[in-house]
Parts: structure tokens; C-alpha cells; sequence
């Protein structure tokens, strides 16, 4: 495959961007630096985040110091619960006697950062308060539409779905999450590291923003612009398609998950300062992007690695 020239000297600022900021965040999210790197490219793809992982795994301090570091970015925080209503996150027409006519109050969604915490121990109507919010960030109350800023961006965290108390998303939900990421735990340098230095409260508060929302609207616009060959879309194409008729799952990938797949790889080539895709981009990617959109017909089915076996098979195919 035909490979692209490295990226030019004048984008330089722009492209230094995704290392920046993954390097700041590290201050504080210690030994997690390949979460990290694909939580840019998960965001620099105008994507939304699902992380699942147990409580103290820092997905909250994730979200808090990421919106620490874009200037002037709003951050809003919903905590999820059994209680919580839709208009809870979306916002409400309340009536106003003055002037006799409703007025809409905003909810939480209306902000740049979006904090879902434990979004899945709320009902299934609530988690779909979102779907309109995350797919065309906009609210529709009553007979009029609202639209969000152009900077929008969903980080939701879930339990494991065997703790009590948890309902699962539901599938349309699922499918507007570009990317679910799984925190793991530190290795015992990271954790000491932690202990000593107690970095979301000692550094956390003390971060300086790196860029502006334009500088970071710009760098999506660039990380959009990455060449990915036809031989790469024509193997996303038959990836999904497999999923779609695989012996070990009920449901495969939509579209949607097809066009997230190709715009997460441009992304991640550009967070690897590359203005050209690569078959391994491809294969990183894919299970991170694929692997929660499909529905394995035994819950022992590991769909990353089912995702990974399918990606390896096909490339090599059309190679």
C-alpha cells in the first residue's frame, strides 16, 4: 500500500497537541499511558468514551483532568441513580407566571465535558435521555430543538455489569459510544508513585490548560484529514459484514461502527504522528471501537479477541 509523506514542518504546534496533552494527564493518571493514548483517539475522533472498570480505578479523574487542561472548558458531573428522570439531563420547561409562558432551564448535558458517572445503574429510559444528545447534540422539549455547543463530549463510566444494582445499556446506547475502554489496575511502581504523591489531589488542582477549545476543534479537523487507503475501508467493510453472520454472535456491527472504526484509525495514526493509516493501526483499534457493538451467543465469548481474529484474518486476505 501506497504510504504518505511524514507530516510537514508548519502543523507542527497542532500535531504536538494529542502528546501534550497525554503527557499532562499523566501527571495524574499514573501507569496508564496506553489508556490514555487511546483516550485521545477516541476524543480526537468526535467520539464519545465508555470506561468500564471497579470503583477507584480513576475514570472520574480522567474526565476532571482532561476538561483541566482545555481552557474554558465547562465540566459537568450527573451521578447516575435508580431515582434519576430524564429531564434530570436534558432540562425542563418550567412555567413562569410573569410572563405566562414556559421557559426551558438547561440540564447538565448543556456544557463541553459530560461526566456520566455509573451510567449504568440508572434504568434504561434515563441512559436514553443520551441517545439524541450524543448522536446530534441537540435536546428536543416539546416542540422545540436546542442545540449544544460545537465542542460536546460524553465520558461515561459503568460498573461491571455482574455488580448488583447495574442494568445493562442498551444497545442503541452502546452503539453511540465510539470507544469502551477498560482501566486496569497500576503496576507497583505506578501505585507507589501514587501513594507518595497523592496526584489528584496534589497536581490535579494545580494544572494549567494547554490548549484553547479552537486549538483542540482544529486538531480534530486535522486528525480527520489522515489519509487511510481504499485497501483499509475495504477491510472495515468486511469486517462488519463478518460480524453480522459470525457463528458466535447474535448481532454484529452497524454502519455506524464501520465509519467510528475508520475515523478512530485516522485518529490514532495522527496521535502517533503519522498522516497515514497502517494495517497495526487497524488492529489496535478495531476491538476497542467493535467489540462492545456486537452480541456473543455465549457470555464466555471474548469479543476483543474475537474482533482482533477477524481484523488479523482479513487483512491479510486483501494483502
Amino acid at each position: 500500500m501506497e504510504k504518505k509523506t511524514e507530516l510537514s514542518v508548519d502543523t507542527v504546534k497542532v500535531e504536538e497537541l494529542p502528546e501534550l496533552l497525554i503527557c499532562e494527564m499523566g501527571r495524574v493518571i499514573k501507569g496508564q499511558n496506553r489508556l490514555l493514548k487511546l483516550l485521545m483517539t477516541g476524543i480526537l475522533s468526535d467520539g464519545h468514551i465508555l470506561l468500564e472498570g471497579l470503583p477507584g480505578t480513576g475514570k472520574t479523574t480522567i474526565a476532571q483532568t482532561l476538561s483541566a487542561l482545555i481552557d474554558q472548558a465547562d465540566f459537568r458531573r450527573i451521578q447516575f441513580t435508580p431515582d434519576l428522570l430524564p429531564y434530570d439531563i436534558t432540562g425542563v420547561d418550567v412555567w413562569n407566571q410573569e410572563s405566562s409562558s414556559f421557559e426551558f432551564r438547561p440540564g447538565p448535558v448543556f456544557t463541553h465535558i459530560l461526566l456520566a458517572d455509573e451510567i449504568n445503574r440508572t434504568t434504561p429510559k434515563v441512559q436514553s435521555a443520551l441517545l439524541e444528545v450524543m448522536a446530534e447534540q441537540q435536546v428536543s422539549i416539546g416542540r422545540e430543538t436546542y442545540h449544544l455547543k460545537d465542542f460536546f463530549l460524553v465520558l461515561a463510566t459503568q460498573n461491571p455489569l455482574d455488580h448488583e444494582g447495574t442494568y445493562p445499556l442498551p444497545e442503541a446506547q452502546k452503539d453511540r459510544f465510539l470507544m469502551k475502554l477498560i482501566p486496569e489496575y497500576p503496576d507497583a511502581e505506578a501505585e507507589l508513585a501514587i501513594l507518595k504523591g497523592d496526584p489528584s489531589h496534589a497536581v490535579l488542582p494545580a494544572l494549567k490548560p494547554v490548549c484553547s477549545i479552537l486549538d483542540f476543534l482544529d486538531c480534530r479537523i486535522r486528525a480527520s484529514e489522515v489519509y487511510c487507503d481504499d485497501t483499509l475501508m475495504k477491510a472495515a467493510v468486511r469486517i462488519v459484514q463478518q460480524t453480522r453472520r459470525h457463528k458466535r454472535l447474535t448481532a454484529g456491527v452497524s454502519p455506524r461502527g464501520a465509519l467510528m472504526l475508520i475515523r478512530a484509525c485516522r485518529s490514532y495514526a495522527f496521535v502517533e504522528k503519522r498522516n497515514y493509516v497502517t494495517d497495526q493501526d487497524m488492529i489496535e483499534i478495531a476491538p476497542y471501537v467493535l467489540a462492545h457493538r456486537i452480541i456473543p451467543v455465549s457470555p464466555e465469548t471474548d469479543c476483543m479477541e474475537l474482533i482482533e481474529e477477524l481484523v488479523r484474518r482479513e487483512l491479510k486476505i486483501l494483502h
